[in-house]
């Protein structure tokens, strides 16, 4: 479900940021875009909402794998009031950062794939967000010969690559 009022939120989040940046003493600047248009989207849904960060303190949003500007991003969708499942709808990045981990991704599931096809054996990815699960199904969607399944619950939810005829077989 889209983002009813992409405009007033963008204002909403505004608002949120000049607060978080200014009480925090952080040296960042910000643009938010509406409907961006993004360069490479192919295994990435556009948000609707893009908020990207400059600055001398840009270091701070990206260390320890950007988990700053994660937090930033979880607390702004809240602010927003989103439910789970539309958190894609906002995007935050940073030094182009979320086209390098879209890479990353791309990279490790080929690998990954690679792994399975020449083992038989499936490949278990260390636990991630919703959105990088999503990433790499969709890195792999093509692969006829494998079967990709996310497992396990909370901040366990992990990714796992499979061959094709040893998928498992849930019961409905």
């Amino acid at each position: 479900m889209p983002i009813a009022d992409k405009v007033a939120a963008a204002n909403q989040l505004n608002e949120f940021l000049k607060g978080i940046i200014r009480l925090g003493g952080f040296q960042l600047k910000y643009r938010i875009t509406v409907d961006p248009v993004l360069e490479d989207n192919s295994d990435w849904d556009p948000p609707e909402i893009l908020v990207e960060f400059a600055g001398p303190d840009s270091t701070v949003l990206l260390a320890r794998n950007a988990e700053v500007l994660r937090s930033l991003e979880l607390l702004s969708t809240n602010a927003l009031r989103l439910h789970a499942g539309e958190h894609g709808k906002v995007s935050f990045d940073c030094g182009n950062q979320r086209a390098l981990r879209l890479q990353e991704l791309r990279t490790a599931a080929n690998v990954a794939a690679e792994k399975v096809r020449r083992t038989g054996n499936p490949y278990a990815f260390a636990p991630m967000n919703s959105r990088e699960r999503r990433m790499v199904h969709l890195a792999l969607r093509d692969a006829a010969d494998l079967h990709t399944e996310s497992e396990g619950e909370g901040r366990e939810r992990h990714l796992v690559v499979y061959p094709k005829d040893r998928a498992p077989r849930h019961e409905d």
